[in-house]
């Protein structure tokens, strides 16, 4: 069993203080995953790994009652917290009337990550 997977096994039992636990253990690895997403937007992308990690940890931690059915599922539950926040940030800056470049060479070949928003 893996440091995370008893971290999440500690926070489904009620264990106030294990998602700081949690944080110190998988940091790494979400900062990889957020660097590999914002390698898939486009030129000028402001918003750094960092942040991404540290505004996809607020999310996940908020409501107070994550409940993660394992190693695999907060992963993952982290990976759909960056993708929401980066789209929330391209729809804000996006301009009505503009077209956002699509990016090439991520996820679905890049279809779908920019749509126009018109």
């Amino acid at each position: 069993m893996t440091e995370a997977t008893r971290i999440l096994e500690a926070i489904q039992g009620g264990e106030k203080h294990a998602s700081a636990d949690l944080l110190l253990v998988v940091y790494d690895e979400l900062r990889q995953l957020a660097a590999q997403k914002l390698a898939c937007e486009r030129p000028g992308q402001t918003l750094q790994a960092t942040a991404l990690v540290h505004e996809a940890w607020l999310r996940l931690t908020a409501s107070g009652d994550s409940q993660w059915e394992g190693r695999g599922h907060f992963f993952a539950a982290a990976a759909e917290a960056m993708r929401r926040i980066l789209v929330e940030n391209a729809r804000r800056k996006s301009r009505p009337g503009t077209e956002a470049t699509p990016a090439s060479g991520c996820g679905r070949g890049g279809a779908g990550l920019w749509p126009a928003f018109r």
